[in-house]
C-alpha cells in the first residue's frame, strides 16, 4: 500500500496537479486498502472535517487579512521608511533597513510571501539605484522573508501547533529569539557585503526627520505590540489576537491614514477567501493522508528503518531539521508539517524533547527550505513578482543559506536561544 500511495502521490505531483490533489489521492488509496473499498469513505471525509475543526485555525485566514489589509495599504510604507530615517546613512544601510523591513513586517503578516511583496516591491529598486548587485538584492529580500515565519504570528507556528498539540501561544515568544539573531547576522553580512563592493550611503537624516518617521510609524508599531504584548499579558489568546488584529488593520488604513475604502476591503477579503480555501483544503487533505499513515504505521516503520530510537535528543533534532529542510525544498510548508510533524511525535515524546523547541526548529527549516532551490516556494514567489529569471533569484542565496543553518546549528547546542524569552513569560 504505501509504494503504491507514494508512485502515485509522485506521479501526480509530475504531471503537475497541485499538492492538495495528491494528499487526497494517497489518503483515497490507503483508506480504499485498509478498508476493502470505498464503503468507509464517509469516514474519511471524517478525517477531513477533524483537520480543519481546531478552533487555533481561525487565526490563520485572520492573519493573512490583516497583512493583505497593511499591504496594500500604508503600513509597510511608513515602517520602511522609519528603519531607514535611523541606519540608512550608514554603510550596507539600505540593506539593512531591508532586512530590519521584512522582520516587522513578519511581525505584522507571519506571511513570507507578503513579506517579499510588502518590502520587497519598493526596495528592491531604490537598493539597485544605489548599486548592489541584483542577485544580493533578491537573495537578501527572499531569505529576510524568512524571519516573517519565525516573529510572532507565523502561520507556520500556527499549523505546528495544532498538528501536534501544542502551545501556539508559546510558539510565538519562543522564535522571537531566532528571528532576532537571524536578522543580527544578515545585518552584518550586509554591511560587510557594502565595504567590499564600495557601495554608497544614503544621505543622513535629520533628528527631526527621524522623529516624524517614528510617528509615522507609530500605528503601524502597534501590531506586535497587540500580539505579542497581548498575549504575554494574558490579555487574549492567540486566536483572540489575530482578529484584534484585523479590526485594528481596518481602523489604521481605512479611517486613520484613508488610505483604503470599502471597495478595496472587498477585494482584499476576496483574495484572502481564496488564499484560506487552499490553505484549509491542504489542511484537511494532510489531516487524513496523516491518520492514513498513522493507521498503517508507516512512520514506525520508517523511523525504525533509519534507527532514530538509538540515537539521543541532538541526533533526532539533526534528523528532523534535515527532513524538513529538505522536503520543504520540493513541497509547500504546510504540507510538510502536515506530514512530517505526525511521523516524528512518537519518538519526540520518547526522547523527552521540548515540543516548543522542536516547533521552533522546526519552523526555521521551513523557512530555510522556502528559499532553498530547486523548488523553495519563495523562490518562485520573488520570480513572480520581480519578473525575474530563476537562476538570477538563486545566485546569490548561498551565503544566506549557510547562515541560516549556522544558526539551526546554534539552536540545537543551545536551545535558550528560543527557550529563554518562553521560559520568562510561561515559566
Amino acid at each position: 500500500m504505501a509504494i503504491t500511495m507514494f508512485l502515485v502521490m509522485v506521479a501526480l505531483l509530475l504531471i503537475g496537479f497541485p499538492m492538495m490533489v495528491p494528499l487526497m489521492a494517497g489518503a483515497s488509496i490507503g483508506f480504499y486498502s485498509m478498508f476493502g473499498g470505498f464503503g468507509k469513505m464517509d469516514f474519511m471525509v471524517q478525517q477531513f472535517m477533524a483537520g480543519i475543526r481546531p478552533a487555533s485555525l481561525i487565526a490563520v485566514p485572520m492573519f493573512i487579512l490583516a497583512a493583505d489589509i497593511m499591504t496594500r495599504g500604508q503600513s509597510a510604507g511608513r515602517l520602511i521608511d522609519m528603519v531607514m530615517k535611523f541606519v540608512g546613512h550608514i554603510k550596507g544601510g539600505l540593506a539593512v533597513t531591508t532586512a530590519a523591513a521584512c522582520t516587522l513586517f513578519g511581525a505584522v503578516s507571519g506571511s513570507t510571501q507578503a513579506t517579499v511583496v510588502a518590502v520587497g516591491s519598493p526596495l528592491r529598486p531604490r537598493m539597485l539605484k544605489a548599486g548592489y548587485k541584483d542577485s544580493f538584492v533578491l537573495a537578501l529580500i527572499v531569505n529576510s522573508s524568512d524571519i516573517a515565519f519565525l516573529i510572532p504570528p507565523s502561520i507556520g507556528m500556527i499549523i505546528y501547533g495544532v498538528v501536534s498539540n501544542t502551545s501556539i501561544a508559546e510558539l510565538f515568544i519562543a522564535g522571537i529569539g531566532p528571528g532576532l539573531l537571524i536578522l543580527s547576522l544578515f545585518s552584518i553580512y550586509s554591511i560587510i557585503y557594502a565595504y567590499v563592493n564600495d557601495v554608497p550611503t544614503e544621505p543622513k537624516a535629520s533628528w527631526k526627520e527621524r522623529f516624524e518617521a517614528v510617528l509615522g510609524a507609530i500605528w503601524p508599531l502597534g501590531f506586535p505590540v497587540i500580539i505579542v504584548g497581548g498575549i504575554y499579558g494574558g490579555i487574549f489568546s492567540p486566536t483572540e489576537a489575530a482578529a484584534v488584529c484585523v479590526f485594528y488593520a481596518v481602523v489604521l488604513e481605512m479611517i486613520v491614514f484613508r488610505s483604503l475604502n470599502f471597495g478595496d476591503l472587498y477585494e482584499i477579503s476576496k483574495s484572502t477567501g481564496l488564499i484560506t480555501a487552499v490553505v484549509f483544503i491542504l489542511v484537511a487533505a494532510g489531516a487524513a493522508f496523516s491518520w492514513v499513515i498513522s493507521f498503517a504505521q508507516i512512520p514506525q516503520h520508517i523511523l525504525a528503518a533509519i534507527g532514530i530510537s538509538e540515537m539521543g535528543a541532538i541526533g533526532v533534532l539533526i534528523v528532523i531539521s534535515l527532513s524538513f529542510f529538505i522536503g520543504c525544498m520540493f513541497v509547500d510548508p504546510i504540507v510538510v508539517i502536515l506530514i512530517l510533524v505526525p511521523i516524528f511525535a512518537p519518538v519526540i515524546k520518547s526522547v523527552g524533547l521540548d515540543p516548543v523547541l522542536v516547533g521552533t526548529i522546526i519552523t526555521l527549516q521551513v523557512a530555510i527550505g522556502s528559499a532553498t532551490p530547486p523548488f523553495g516556494c519563495d523562490i518562485f514567489t520573488a520570480m513572480a513578482i520581480f519578473r525575474r529569471p530563476y537562476f538570477d533569484v538563486i545566485k546569490g542565496t548561498p551565503p544566506f543559506i549557510f547562515m541560516l543553518v549556522m544558526v539551526s546549528a546554534l539552536l540545537i547546542m543551545f536551545p535558550q536561544i528560543a527557550l529563554f524569552l518562553r521560559d520568562i513569560a510561561f515559566r
